[in-house]
């Protein structure tokens, strides 16, 4: 059982590039469309990554067996735990989506999506992870634990790693 509730580390960034733009997809849907069912499927899913990564997820299923491996530009494997916690980001927004939706009508709940589309069009088409940017923050004042994820807090490999030179 405690695989079962697992996330993957290191992560793909494909996969989860990919898981991006299914929820960029599922949301201007809903809110084009007024379609607010589909905060259902989406807010599922959400919580499905977070408590088992993508076994669990149809949305996480098909981008780690099938379009992930598949785009080989985004190839590179990233940490998990700030995926993961990315999220668990997700799972709040589109959760408090369904309770807005729920007891306020629609018309208010759709503008609680607004920094959910932002978030996972910086993921999907840029490759920035707002929620594992703020999970460094949260690593280098102390609130998450450096042993969560050591290279995590420490910025300078990344930009190393990307090319840049950091004096």
């Amino acid at each position: 059982m405690k695989n079962f509730f697992s996330f993957p580390n290191p992560v793909n960034d494909a996969s989860a590039r990919t898981v991006a733009l299914g929820v960029v997809t599922m949301t201007v849907l809903a809110l084009l469309t007024r379609s607010a069912w589909l905060l259902i499927p989406l807010t599922y899913g959400f919580v499905a990554r977070l408590l088992a990564g993508p076994t669990i997820s149809p949305l996480g299923q098909f981008a780690v067996r099938v379009a992930g491996p598949r785009i080989d530009a985004w190839q590179k494997f990233v940490p998990g735990p700030p995926k993961r916690f990315a999220q668990g980001i997700g799972a709040v927004f589109s959760l408090s989506t369904c309770v807005v939706w729920l007891f306020a009508g629609w018309s208010t709940a759709q503008w609680i999506l607004v920094p959910l589309v932002v978030a996972a069009s910086l993921e999907g088409f840029l490759g920035f992870c707002l929620g594992c940017t703020i999970f460094g923050w949260l690593i280098r004042i102390g609130l998450v634990p450096e042993s969560v994820c050591a290279e995590c807090g420490d910025l300078s490999a990344r930009y190393a790693a990307a090319g840049y030179v950091v004096e």
